[in-house]
């Protein structure tokens, strides 16, 4: 499924990649979105153990808070399904932005809304529709190339 996600730092700069690789792997928890936070935590962790605090704005550059996204921006093609918006609560990502809809299964305002829920003490930013069209185009033309 073409569905890929980058976590940015709080500079802008890419910190964290991933493709849904659910598939091709046989993970069913391999969604683009926890890959690309797993690998923004492990850099983080991988920098503050070199000593490079720039890396940990606001986190002291304490690998144990290498998890702690707070400062970083999530994007990604398609809406996070329920795992993937808890996952954002987890690493308390501050920016969700993500450009389809997903009307089966999307946890960021379309069918569910976890991030918004009240009774979760994290409430990340939440962006939807961004490049609404082109994301949407993707997705479909890979279903029609697949039947």
């Amino acid at each position: 499924m073409p569905v890929g996600a980058v976590v940015l730092d709080a500079s802008g700069r890419i910190i964290g990649r991933g493709c849904n690789t659910r598939e091709t792997h046989g993970d069913p928890l391999a969604h683009a979105e926890i890959l690309a936070m797993r690998e923004a935590a492990q850099s983080r962790a991988r920098h503050a153990d070199n000593g490079d605090s720039a890396a940990h704005t606001g986190l002291e550059a304490a690998p144990a808070r290498a998890w702690n996204l707070a400062d970083c921006t999530l994007v990604v093609t398609l809406e996070p399904c329920p795992m993937c918006a808890g996952a954002c609560i987890q690493t308390h990502i501050g920016t969700i932005v993500f450009g389809a809809w997903d009307a089966k299964l999307g946890a960021c305002g379309s069918v569910w809304d976890i991030p918004r829920d009240p009774h979760i003490g994290h409430a990340p930013e939440v962006h939807g529709g961004i490049l609404e069209r082109e994301c949407q185009t993707l997705l479909t033309d890979f279903f029609a190339a697949r039947r």
